[in-house]
């Protein structure tokens, strides 16, 4: 977790931000073409094996793919694994 810490504090001092509004930004990883790790999400707006899509501070994020199937959920992160075929974002306004 230490690490963790070091990371968002010197991102937030090269980006001029504070750290704690740097740390809750949502953050979208990609791991190959089976799973899709959302951080600081706002939750699940549509499920299903082919879509699921996942709101966020600036909008959503929209990923698509075969036999899609969200693994972990927690208030502050989502991982959904499947064949990932694309991964969308779409901004509000």
């Amino acid at each position: 977790m230490r690490e963790g810490r070091q990371f968002w504090e010197r991102l937030a001092e090269e980006t001029g931000m504070s750290a704690e509004s740097v740390s809750r930004r949502c953050v979208v990883e990609i791991a190959g073409e089976n799973r899709v790790l959302i951080e600081n999400h706002r939750g699940v707006t549509a499920y299903g094996q082919e879509e699921i899509a996942v709101k966020t501070k600036f909008g959503s994020v929209r990923v698509c793919g075969c036999g899609l199937t969200v693994m972990h959920l927690t208030k502050d992160q989502l991982v959904i694994c499947g064949r990932i075929k694309t991964v969308s974002l779409h901004r509000r306004g």
